[in-house]
């Protein structure tokens, strides 16, 4: 699937990737957009604390939207391209663990935990870690909201199934080219693994590089396995909402729990 050119401007390849394979993901912002509408008052738009905001994929709409973001992410590039994409925008944006991070604003209205941001984390500990740093950063009566896959159809590429299209995005003549080449769904992980490669275009007389391999691991969770844990922690489950597949990634299911 072809992309947009973006600035020739050198970005950081952190940011090409990122862009590249999340960037394009628009099915779950009219979620994010409407709990922060419902979560806000005649008088006052919501604030929302953003965890994994990446380049500012859901921040910038919400801030667009009228809401005040505190925007977290542990890549430095990341967030350094999110700070320059939102300006002029109500975004507040800090480098910080999502296990550990303390804000000065403790009043936020809603917390969201898009693309899988909660199973790249390591066990019920440090869900914990995060579903605390979280209520702390909440006001009483707020939603926290996590975006999960749950259902993932395995194949293999490199075995002869046929696989997703690949993502690809023009910087000049240079053409950044992602493809997914496996995905593999156990009992306890799900292993995604993709293929990426710079193809320097037309006129270079070099070859292009190798690909080189990026794998994801995501922990499966269940909504009923989050309830669990979070009941402990003072969180109240509500009822999750299903965001569906499109034709270039899989649907995900939100889980909501209130303060």
């Amino acid at each position: 699937m072809s992309r947009a050119a973006i600035p020739a401007a050198a970005a950081p390849l952190t940011v090409i990737w990122h862009d590249l394979e999340c960037g394009a993901y628009r099915a779950d912002l009219p979620l994010w957009l409407s709990l922060a509408a419902g979560a806000g008052t005649s008088q006052a738009p919501a604030r929302v604390l953003d965890i994994g905001a990446g380049t500012g994929r859901v921040a910038i709409p919400l801030a667009r939207a009228g809401h005040p973001v505190s925007a977290v992410d542990i890549d430095p590039v990341l967030l350094q391209t999110l700070s320059e994409r939102a300006a002029g925008l109500p975004v507040n944006a800090t480098g910080a663990d999502a296990r550990s991070f303390t804000l000065e604003r403790r009043d936020h209205d809603l917390a969201l935990l898009p693309m899988q941001t909660l199973q790249l984390l390591r066990g019920a500990a440090e869900r914990a870690a995060v579903f605390e740093r979280v209520r702390e950063h909440l006001r009483a009566g707020a939603l926290l909201a996590c975006a999960i896959v749950t259902d993932v159809e395995s194949f293999d590429s490199r075995g002869g199934a046929l696989g997703p299209a690949p993502e690809i995005l023009r910087i000049g003549p240079e053409r950044y080219i992602s493809r997914a080449i496996r995905v593999q769904s156990g009992e306890r992980m799900i292993t995604i693994e993709r293929e990426r490669l710079i193809d320097p275009g037309p006129g270079d007389p070099a070859p292009p590089p190798a690909a080189e391999l990026d794998v994801i691991e995501l922990e499966r969770l269940s909504a009923e396995q989050l309830h669990e844990e979070a009941r402990t922690l003072g969180l109240t489950p509500r009822p999750s909402v299903t965001i569906a597949e499109t034709e270039e990634h899989t649907g995900s299911e939100v889980v909501v729990f209130g303060v």
